[in-house]
């Protein structure tokens, strides 16, 4: 029986749920979480996570096991997911790792620089700090005590400039010396890797499909509950697809065609980035399309 760990990558909206399903009852396998938006509870449907029909068939791990008010970095995931694989692995079942953040895959297979944990009062020093600069200042002030990494940088790019900023003010050191300092690679033995590359036509229309279902199945309720928390809006989890236009709906802005159109906008604009990401990081991967009626008996004689 297959032990050797398997990767499926994809696109959102690709089919890789339903082929690590397929591939877990084949090979006896466990299902380990590889989006870095499916580890947030209470966005199962809004993120399309796996259901209780899924998780009947198959172990599912790392799905919804941090609270939206929680930052889940890659280096925060690949601990859990090393601890994961050993037990999946003592259990004796197949490590299928599903998903579609590239960052994820990186840190299972070439590991991630040894940055250490953020206290949390420089998480909130750094979310202050941009407050008060905004993007552009809170640049300006990177570039000027660690341009090494701020060169590597966009003005725009909020996220990325905070975490920069956190770094520096918890380490003294800038993040892009921190990244030339490597962890081992949880996966350094042999995997089996697979990356779905759908039409993009097909598979925009697909986005547009899943959404409207996602609205059908409950969606809105959980941006409901979301909003009524009143999170920090630059957590991870209130910038989940779908969120910032569906809570603008409900706060009477839009209406909910409107919320949809956009939501379904920024989903293909999603999904080709990913595409091209794939396209230049996996490119050995073996490639995969989802629109072959026997996909997964091909993926299942590849790795026989």
């Amino acid at each position: 029986m297959l032990r050797t760990p398997i990767l499926i990558a994809g696109p959102t909206a690709s089919g890789k749920s339903a082929l690590a399903l397929f591939l877990a009852r084949e090979f006896g396998g466990a299902i380990i979480n590889t989006d870095s938006m499916q580890v947030y509870e209470g966005l199962r449907v809004l993120t399309a996570a796996p259901g209780d029909e899924e998780r009947a068939q198959a172990p599912h791990y790392l799905y919804g096991i941090y609270d939206p008010a929680e930052r889940c970095s890659a280096g925060r995931w690949v601990r859990r997911a090393a601890e994961t694989l050993k037990d999946v692995e003592a259990q004796g079942l197949t490590p299928i790792f599903v998903g579609g953040t590239g960052l994820y895959f990186r840190a299972l297979t070439q590991g991630l620089s040894a940055i250490p944990s953020i206290p949390a009062e420089v998480r909130a020093r750094a979310s202050a700090r941009h407050a008060e600069l905004g993007a552009v200042g809170l640049y300006e002030e990177l570039l000027s005590r660690d341009p090494e990494t701020a060169q590597n940088l966009k003005a725009s790019d909020s996220q990325r400039l905070q975490r920069a900023w956190e770094v520096l003010e918890a380490t003294g050191k800038g993040l892009a010396a921190w990244q030339g300092e490597e962890d081992k690679p949880v996966l350094s033995g042999p995997t089996k890797r697979l990356v779905l590359a759908p039409p993009r036509d097909w598979l925009y229309r697909r986005c547009d499909r899943r959404f409207d279902g996602m609205l059908g199945q409950g969606a809105l309720d959980e941006v409901r509950a979301l909003v009524a928390r009143r999170l920090d809006p630059s957590l991870p989890a209130a910038k989940a697809l779908g969120v910032r236009e569906l809570a603008a709906h409900l706060a009477g802005e839009i209406s909910l065609d409107e919320a949809g159109e956009r939501a379904k906008r920024l989903t293909r604009r999603y999904a080709k980035r990913q595409m091209t990401w794939m396209r230049n990081q996996m490119a050995d991967w073996l490639r995969l399309d989802p629109t072959c009626e026997d996909m997964c008996d091909e993926a299942r004689k590849a790795l026989e």
